[in-house]
């Protein structure tokens, strides 16, 4: 940080300058070739970004290729290397998001591209503008899912230009941070996936059946519903409801549930289990599992369908438009019964298991998610200046 407030008290003693992106950019968005005319992609050369691909963060490379003849045909220009990308719309998260290119190309309708001018450089607008998602999803159009950036509001958003030595400097911290942090989030996550295995070692060797075991059938220890709710319901800030995770949802005047349960996804992602205790409704083909039978203790039987159901689906999932679990082979899924006494044993050694692997609040993902807040907090710390006055 010395280095960056030292150039900034020879540089710029009064403050940096603030400027609005038009100022200091041209920003344009691209358009989309005719997904009925296969000239215009089959073969393509042409590398052709649509909004997902922020994601990336820097972008080498395009998913999609467009031809000569499709870049012809609409009104989608070529963008150069070192320009930055943000999303104007998108499912979820992505509006706002952006990202460098280290590629020319072009894109369609829904990304906005930044080409800077001398002023500023493509890598430092890129970090700066990383600082400001929130803010740019707060000046969207429309609602919380629904709204949009438009170019005008890209053009009219005013940014901090440094002097090109400052933003050099930032950029080469930025750049060293987080390869630094990606090769550690790699180390850890590496670690955490060897965990998983081991985990998964011990749950299967836990779980092995001894000849004494009783079965029944699933249908025998507990009762098996099916969620109500449209997929449609689901928007930000509403109460929780459950499809193939967690999500939230709106407009319930009363929940159907308010006890433990076990959730089983009937589609989408088949066979994912969760475990879960309070009030609560269901989606469609979500498969609510409730009032079950003292055989069983409810936590031994959430690992029992977390190890074992995906193997009994093989095969069994009907196909229609999509795959999904038919209600009858759900019930006559075969579970073994053991005295409680194991079972608890059982469980207690799994938990301590699911805490150190899945439980953001300790072990090693916890680790994974400190460092990115430390590389989020740094990069803030270096991306905020002083305004000169005008």
């Amino acid at each position: 940080m010395s280095r960056i407030d030292e150039l900034i008290g020879v540089l710029c003693p009064d403050g940096v300058p603030y400027r609005s992106i038009g100022e200091i950019c041209q920003v344009s968005a691209g358009a989309t070739p005719s997904k009925a005319e296969t000239e215009y992609w089959a073969g393509g050369t042409i590398p052709w970004l649509s909004s997902g691909e922020v994601n990336k963060g820097t972008i080498y490379e395009a998913d999609t290729y467009i031809t000569q003849a499709g870049y012809d045909s609409c009104s989608t220009k070529m963008i150069s290397s070192g320009a930055v990308v943000m999303a104007l719309a998108g499912q979820g998260k992505t509006r706002g998001t952006v990202a460098r290119t280290r590629v020319a190309c072009c894109t369609n309708q829904s990304l906005a591209s930044i080409v800077p001018s001398g002023d500023v450089t493509g890598d430092f607008l890129y970090f700066y503008l990383t600082t400001q998602y929130s803010r740019l999803r707060d000046v969207s159009s429309g609602d919380g899912t629904r709204g949009g950036l438009n170019l005008a509001m890209i053009r009219a958003y005013r940014v901090p230009v440094p002097p090109v030595e400052v933003q050099d400097e930032i950029v080469r911290i930025l750049d060293t941070f987080s390869a630094l942090t990606a090769e550690l989030e790699a180390e850890l996550e590496a670690e955490l996936e060897a965990r998983r295995t081991q985990y998964e070692h011990y749950r299967e060797q836990l779980l092995i059946v001894p000849d004494s075991a009783s079965w029944v059938t699933l249908g025998e220890l507990c009762k098996i519903e099916t969620g109500k709710l449209n997929a449609n319901a689901a928007v930000e800030d509403g109460e929780y409801a459950f499809f193939t995770t967690a999500q939230e949802i709106s407009r319930i005047d009363r929940y159907r549930w308010n006890s433990e349960a076990l959730l089983i996804a009937g589609n989408a992602n088949v066979g994912a289990v969760k475990h879960y205790a309070g009030k609560f409704e269901a989606y469609q083909r979500t498969y609510v599992l409730t009032q079950f039978s003292d055989l069983v203790d409810v936590r031994f039987l959430f690992y029992v369908l977390k190890a074992g159901l995906q193997r009994y689906l093989e095969g069994r999932t009907n196909r229609a438009a999509m795959t999904y679990i038919v209600l009858g082979t759900l019930r006559d899924l075969p579970v073994p019964v053991l005295p409680t006494a194991e079972q608890r044993r059982i469980v207690r050694v799994l938990d301590r298991f699911d805490v150190l692997v899945d439980d953001l609040t300790s072990g090693l993902p916890a680790e994974i998610e400190a460092r990115r807040k430390q590389y989020e907090y740094y990069r803030h710390r270096l991306l905020s200046f002083g305004e000169a006055p005008a």
